[in-house]
């Protein structure tokens, strides 16, 4: 039986709509900037260097701004399933969108990895919920293992269900939820890199 979606109280493919999430999400959560940190770290660290990032859920490039400045060496491919908000990432990165490719896609969509493959890492913030249920998650991590070369790193982080988390059972998953679906997509170690606020951050490989 297929999940039922939860609603989303937004279009974010609505160029209005995209705008003021891209306004408000740092005002509203500017511990971000903690786990934009982290997830740049944790890349530093892996050996050997990663040349080839995907980010899914992109938005306005927030993540992608940081990783590309804090690795030079970095490229990037940026999913999103609305244009708007690649064209607020572009505006955003200015000349560093020479180091990315923007790809139009639904991870909802069974067939969005069909022509990537073979990246260092993928990473995603604030956004395996816009799966709209948390049962589609972990056919998400299954997607995404396929795509990595061998060895390669899984970076996931997004709100969870709990004290100081979301109060949404069926669109977050707790911690223990989040880690258990990225370990039974098939990942051999997945730790927790970052707790804070309602978001958690985990590595996986």
């Amino acid at each position: 039986m297929s999940p039922v979606d939860v609603p989303s109280p937004i279009d974010l493919r609505l160029m209005s709509d995209a705008f003021e999430w891209e306004r408000t999400a740092m005002e509203k959560r500017p511990w971000r900037r903690e786990f934009f940190a982290a997830f740049a770290e944790e890349l530093r660290q892996l050996r050997p260097p990663v040349s080839r990032v995907l980010e899914l859920g992109s938005g306005p490039g927030f993540l992608a701004c940081h990783l590309l400045k804090a690795l030079p060496n970095v490229h990037m491919t940026l999913l999103d399933f609305s244009a708007a908000m690649h064209e607020l990432a572009k505006q955003r990165l200015g000349p560093l969108v020479s180091r990315v490719e923007f790809v139009e896609a639904s991870f909802k969509d069974p067939l969005w990895s069909g022509r990537l493959t073979q990246f260092d890492a993928v990473v995603t913030h604030q956004a395996v919920h816009e799966l709209r249920h948390k049962r589609r998650a972990l056919d998400l991590h299954k997607q995404v293992k396929a795509i990595l070369r061998p060895g390669a790193s899984y970076l996931v982080c997004d709100h969870f269900f709990g004290p100081d988390g979301m109060s949404n059972d069926q669109l977050y998953m707790t911690v223990e939820e989040q880690k258990a679906a990225i370990e039974f997509a098939g990942y051999q170690v997945v730790r927790q890199v970052l707790l804070k606020d309602g978001l958690v951050l985990h590595h996986a490989n």
